[in-house]
């Protein structure tokens, strides 16, 4: 496997940010070590998204874990994915699942969970968490390290 490469299309070269979530190109390699069970976390503390009423932007800290089976999601692909929803209007609680849900279709983990920290809107901070079902024996999986939202007190 070491001497293959990925069939990726989006890695090595400037690639624009996609127009949506929904036409983004979500790509995924082999694991190395499908036999292995362990977590691998992506960060991106700096999500946007715009409210799908007033079209006002919205921001989250969201963390994604999963465990992976055959497949790992390319990561520039995922970068750019989560960008798409720069100029999408979609409900805190949409863009969270839906991301997860995109995901799981895609690598078909082990397990996968994604926290949805959103900063405040109307004054309401808005956390959402799903995952597949639970942890697989043996793996560990450390907290999401994002406190909860206490504003400036």
């Amino acid at each position: 496997m070491a001497d293959q490469k990925p069939a990726v299309t989006q890695l090595g070269q400037m690639t624009a940010l996609p127009e949506s979530p929904e036409t983004a190109v979500l790509e995924r390699v082999p694991n190395p070590h499908p036999d292995a069970r362990y977590v691998a976390r992506f960060t991106a503390p700096e999500f946007t998204s715009l409210c799908p009423v007033t079209g006002q932007p919205d921001f989250a800290h969201i963390v994604i874990d999963y465990v992976p089976s055959g497949w790992l999601v390319e990561s520039k692909s995922l970068k750019l994915y989560l960008g798409a929803f720069r100029n999408h209007g979609a409900f805190h609680e949409d863009c969270t699942v839906a991301i997860a849900k995109r995901l799981v279709e895609l690598l078909q983990p082990h397990y996968l969970r994604i926290g949805g920290y959103w900063f405040p809107r109307g004054g309401i901070p808005i956390d959402v968490f799903w995952q597949t079902g639970t942890v697989p024996e043996g793996v560990w999986l450390p907290d999401q390290g994002v406190p909860p939202y206490r504003g400036r007190g």
